[in-house]
């Protein structure tokens, strides 16, 4: 989009804007207290998108039906999947605030612009040739007139058919199918090393807390969940299994957090957080902490499930159930 056209797009987009209907507003962050649970199913797109050679653009199979998109795009906004995005090398100009506070994305994204939905003007003057968004944002249609526009919805796919379908929109999927090979295989080993070492039962709780709260998440929200249950196939608890495994967490008290610990426990550390329970007599006498078997993990750095994510992890994984 050149820059003489943006006063009469802008004008135009935001009269739209201003007469039509809003969305329904964005569901709370998958990193910060997440959305709906992921669940697994066929990915949007069965195919490559198709090529246009002669107008440099392809046909992406959304779940909304066909979009017109570059054969390569270089700016695009990544309004949701931006982790996913920057894992390919995808050149993002835009993203969401929690992809920009991730302090494993700093150094890529220390160019790029934070932007929102609500924010038309600038998603304009960004110059996107491309926008990646979210079912539940507002000013879908808007910004469709804007640039070609995916929509995803949280948690239709898992987090490997998200990671693929992403790989298929950037003109990438054969080198996405060749990560998700190679990760699955690397991290089904580690899960059979770990159950060498410890225990074919052995399991795994992962924490979380806030400023009122502690939780306990189930197979797949983010937190390394989706290696450990899934990809590695570790154990959760009885009660862990019958209170989050179907929702994707459960809310805890500080004094029930015995009922769900299990052999091992990994725990998700703010940087900013009250760490005052880590003293406490609950908390030191649970078996896997007086035996020295917490995992801990950065929160800012693990609330998603894109490839820089869970290699990230998993490296941890390795080295905190092999090396204990």
């Amino acid at each position: 989009m050149k820059k003489v056209l943006l006063p009469a797009v802008l004008m135009f987009v935001l009269i739209v804007s201003a007469c039509g209907g809003k969305q329904s507003s964005e569901p709370s962050h998958a990193g910060a207290s997440s959305s709906a649970a992921a669940e697994s199913s066929a990915p949007a797109s069965s195919e490559a998108a198709s090529q246009n050679p002669s107008s440099g653009t392809v046909t992406y199979e959304s779940e909304n039906g066909p979009v017109e998109i570059p054969a390569n795009p270089q700016r695009i906004i990544g309004l949701t999947n931006a982790p996913n995005i920057i894992s390919l090398g995808g050149q993002l100009v835009g993203v969401d605030e929690w992809t920009k506070k991730n302090p494993l994305f700093t150094d890529k994204l220390a160019s790029v612009e934070t932007v929102s939905d609500a924010d038309l003007e600038k998603i304009i003057e960004l110059e996107p040739d491309l926008i990646i968004a979210g079912s539940w944002m507002s000013n879908l249609d808007k910004m469709s007139e804007i640039a070609p526009t995916i929509i995803y919805t949280w948690g239709k796919l898992d987090y490997l058919a998200q990671q693929l379908e992403i790989g298929k929109l950037l003109n990438k999927e054969a080198e996405t199918q060749a990560w998700i090979d190679d990760f699955t295989s690397r991290a089904k080993a580690a899960g059979e090393a770990i159950k060498a070492k410890h225990g074919a039962d052995v399991t795994v709780s992962v924490l979380e807390y806030d400023a009122k709260d502690f939780y306990v998440f189930g197979n797949n929200w983010a937190r390394g969940t989706e290696i450990l249950y899934q990809a590695m196939g570790l154990k959760m608890t009885d009660k862990v299994e019958a209170d989050a495994l179907g929702p994707g967490y459960y809310t805890l008290s500080l004094e029930v957090i015995p009922e769900y610990a299990g052999d091992f426990i990994v725990l998700s550390k703010s940087s900013t957080g009250d760490n005052a329970f880590l003293n406490s007599e609950t908390w030191k006498n649970i078996p896997a902490v007086k035996d020295g078997k917490v995992i801990e993990i950065d929160t800012e750095a693990s609330s998603y499930s894109d490839p820089t994510t869970l290699e990230y992890l998993l490296d941890i994984f390795k080295k905190g159930f092999l090396e204990n």
